[in-house]
């Protein structure tokens, strides 16, 4: 930093609040943790190799209104990859992450919560070479369940072949996302998501994520659904509708887009051909203007999201904790 960036900052600083420059403060004491937990030597971490190892599938399961995501971020510890890898860690279940082969099926946001999340990951096994009696493996879940937040937790696991991959050997996802349904037009909802199902580019339907090296937007939409939920008609004097959503994988924000279209195709602002428009790239390559619409519903507290089940199709049976 030179001394004119300095003196910017100084001066930016000079314009904060009590509460602003507070909060800043906590930030960086966040972020220092985070670094300091990343270079500490591992320690107990060396008896691992004293055990031979296995790749395997972990079901984990977690409310995510008190998390800021799945996917581990360098100025907060409040993500659950976070947490897990602390109690993969702790438990000598792994070495570290670098040497564990790990991939995830998904990644979901800010509040999201999952009741079934997939990873894939090497870890210590108690059998040795040769033995695949699942039987006498230890139990994954229980180990991992005594040190992971109440709200996070392992509920099955399966064994598979070291060249499986939870993120690419993933055949489809589903996201279900509740909302009370009000005076909302479903018929007119559901007209506009029969629009979306098939392969599309769906580049005006998501937040995009270029930084992240996502540069092709075509997902294949097999299914949408708008039902009642069976969990719960009437919360709070509001019938409880879900839209479940079925695809190969989902780009970022996807699923908040395409329910924020629906709603408004629900309250009358919006006409189902809406849909149309947004998936034709060569009217639309980047409608920035239509999404600026709608940012206020999918932004808001009108629905729940939740991603809930990773298809595969592993080639051993597994083992529930």
């Amino acid at each position: 930093m030179d001394l004119t960036d300095s003196l910017v900052l100084e001066e930016k600083l000079h314009n904060c609040t009590k509460e602003e420059l507070i909060a800043k403060v906590k930030e960086l004491q966040a972020h220092n943790v985070q670094l300091r937990s990343i270079i500490q030597k591992p320690g107990k971490h060396v008896t691992i190799f004293r055990y031979s190892s296995r790749h395997i599938l972990l079901r984990i399961l977690y409310l995510g209104w008190d998390y800021k995501g799945f996917v581990v971020q360098e100025d907060t510890s409040d993500t659950i990859e976070h947490h897990l890898f602390e109690a993969l860690l702790k438990t000598c279940l792994i070495k570290d992450r670098s040497t564990s082969n790990y991939h995830r099926c998904g990644r979901t946001d800010k509040g999201v919560s999952s009741y079934g999340q997939v990873i894939s990951i090497t870890v210590r096994s108690n059998l040795q070479p040769g033995n695949d009696n699942v039987d006498e493996e230890m139990n994954y879940c229980k180990v991992l369940n005594r040190v992971l937040p109440n709200n996070i937790q392992c509920v099955a696991w399966s064994p598979i072949t070291n060249a499986f991959s939870a993120r690419f050997d993933c055949k489809s996802r589903i996201y279900k996302y509740y909302f009370p349904r009000s005076r909302l037009n479903i018929e007119l909802m559901r007209e506009a998501s029969k629009k979306m199902i098939g392969s599309h580019d769906f580049r005006n339907l998501c937040k995009m994520d270029v930084g992240n090296g996502v540069v092709q937007f075509v997902r294949n939409i097999t299914d949408i659904t708008i039902e009642p939920s069976n969990s719960s008609q009437i919360a709070n004097g509001y019938t409880i509708y879900v839209v479940t959503i079925q695809a190969n994988a989902f780009l970022w924000h996807q699923i908040r887009c395409i329910v924020g279209v629906l709603l408004l195709v629900g309250q009358g602002k919006e006409d189902p051909s809406v849909v149309d428009e947004l998936l034709d790239i060569t009217k639309n390559p980047r409608a920035e203007s239509i999404q600026e619409n709608w940012k206020f519903v999918v932004n808001g507290d009108s629905g729940k999201e939740e991603l809930i089940l990773a298809k595969y199709i592993p080639k051993q049976k597994g083992k529930s904790g």
